[in-house]
């Protein structure tokens, strides 16, 4: 390897690796020599400079270029310098890394559009209007707009910081076994014949899409059926969640636009066609996007038609508590099918009841026909879960087992999640008395019956366009508006703004 080539290498490294080499190739000749300062003084040692030609230097001559304790420490130095560089130099046909965005490897792909539910935020960040309001987040606000964080939330995470014996280390596949335990109760009831015969099996997921997209790899990979059936409509993501995981999406009628409310009978009808074990969605309860709910007589007669027809129930609970503010009541329709000894499936999310919505926090369960075949089945969610996320987070998960076991803390949060739902319910009272006063032609008194976290209004895209250029209010293009970003203060701006969008002829 050549002067010239280490130079060249050399002066395209750092700078601190350019002057600690070049400094050995041209280096100054150090000489340490004893000066005697006196007959009864010590010696001490003097460093002289003098500076002498680069020389070319031989990986394997090195040892023997200088002699003195100062070159044998540089000619150390030089080689593990060189030792890097001579693999360098050897790859010179190595092409250059591509520099313009016409030679990636990824040129050829298109901008993906917006989530259209999450891009309604996107949307309303870019707003630079000081007067503007953004319906489309499903998350709770307080009266002043802001983000809420439960107290009960805060008390525990306090409790867990002072916990010194807590660790950060891996939890099990399947998540707590604490939180899974209480999980179970809470959707089923305490005293549920499931639990007590252990033909439940629970695993913490990822809120409540994992618990989703976990559920639907396990049917895929182990269910004779894979075809299931969706509400229409149904959240925006369930039909991606579900032919991911390897299902095939059908539908079945569940709004009617010319009512505002409920398709009962085509329901009944869509369901009765399905191929027999077909997988069936249901919204345990404050159905997303409509907030509208069967009643109990009715969900009676889905669960007699589901089980006349061996179709599997898959529910997906993501608001117990927020429909009426009583978890028991919301969680009714789950327990109606359980009650019966059949199998089904329920995805719960802590996101919006508990607020934890960045922790991630749900839950699968599984009723089985036996304990037995609930234990296989939990093992083969194992393999399910490993190779998709290893193990769940332990945070979110802490705080959700801490409140259920404890009953203090559950009491506390029961008290504020009724506050958080009559509030909701508080502004739908609101805005149909606001669309009243103003003469808003139709009937607008489906927004008080339905029930939940977000009520469809009927509002078409085109008038949903024209508040939102007009009156800087963002909301999915299907008329879903969220009551809980809603405050008292924001009624009238949302009733002026749909009263000028039906009256205005859009």
């Amino acid at each position: 390897m050549t002067d010239e080539k280490i130079i060249n290498l050399c002066y395209s490294q750092s700078e601190i690796f350019c002057k600690s080499l070049l400094r050995f190739i041209a280096i100054p000749e150090r000489r340490c020599v004893s000066e005697q300062t006196g007959p009864t003084k010590p010696k001490k040692i003097v460093n002289t400079i003098s500076m002498r030609p680069p020389v070319i230097l031989k990986t394997n001559s090195l040892s023997d270029s200088y002699s003195s304790p100062c070159d044998r420490r540089l000619n150390t130095l030089a080689r593990h310098f060189i030792s890097v560089l001579e693999p360098m130099a050897s790859n010179d046909n190595i092409s250059a890394s591509p520099t313009t965005a016409s030679d990636s490897v990824f040129n050829h792909l298109v901008r993906a559009p917006e989530d259209p539910i999450l891009g309604v935020t996107v949307a309303y960040n870019k707003d630079p209007s000081p007067v503007k309001l953004n319906l489309g987040v499903g998350a709770y606000r307080t009266e002043e707009g802001k983000p809420l964080v439960l107290n009960v939330v805060r008390k525990v995470e306090q409790q867990l910081i002072n916990d010194l014996s807590r660790n950060k280390e891996y939890i099990p596949i399947v998540g707590l076994a604490d939180f899974n335990k209480l999980s179970a109760k809470l959707i089923f009831g305490a005293d549920s014949p499931a639990i007590q015969e252990n033909r439940v099996t629970t695993v913490q997921c990822l809120s409540g899409t994992g618990s989703l997209r976990v559920g639907g790899e396990f049917l895929a990979k182990h269910y004779h059926q894979r075809t299931i059936y969706l509400p229409t409509p149904t959240w925006g993501n369930h039909p991606k969640v579900f032919n991911l995981a390897g299902l095939s999406v059908q539908t079945y009628r569940y709004y009617a636009p010319a009512t505002l409310g409920l398709d009962f009978e085509g329901l009944l009808e869509d369901l009765g066609s399905a191929p027999s074990g077909s997988i069936v969605l249901l919204h345990a309860c404050a159905h997303n996007p409509t907030g509208v709910d069967p009643t109990l007589e009715q969900w009676e007669q889905i669960r007699q038609l589901i089980r006349s027809k061996a179709l599997l129930p898959f529910f997906d609970s993501a608001y117990q508590g927020f429909a009426s503010g009583s978890l028991d009541a919301d969680a009714q329709p789950v327990r109606l099918f359980v009650a019966d000894g059949g199998e089904l499936l329920v995805a719960q999310s802590y996101a919006k009841n508990l607020g934890l919505y960045g922790e991630r926090v749900g839950a699968l369960s599984i009723v089985c026909k036996s304990a037995d075949v609930a234990s296989r089945v939990e093992s083969q969610l194992k393999l399910v879960i490993r190779p998709m996320y290893s193990s769940p987070p332990i945070h979110g998960a802490s705080i959700v087992a801490a409140i259920l076991k404890d009953s203090d803390l559950f009491n506390e949060w029961t008290i504020e999640l009724k506050g958080m739902a009559d509030r909701i319910i508080s502004m739908r009272q609101q805005l149909f008395d606001a669309l009243r006063s103003r003469g808003t032609p139709g009937d607008w008194s489906h927004i008080i019956k339905q029930i939940g976290m977000f009520t469809f209004t009927g509002l078409n895209a085109k008038q949903v366009s024209f508040m939102t250029n007009e009156y800087h209010i963002y909301m999915t293009s299907d008329g879903r508006i969220s009551m809980a970003g809603l405050s008292s203060k924001t009624v009238p701006l949302l009733a002026d703004a749909i009263h000028a969008a039906v009256t205005g002829g859009v």
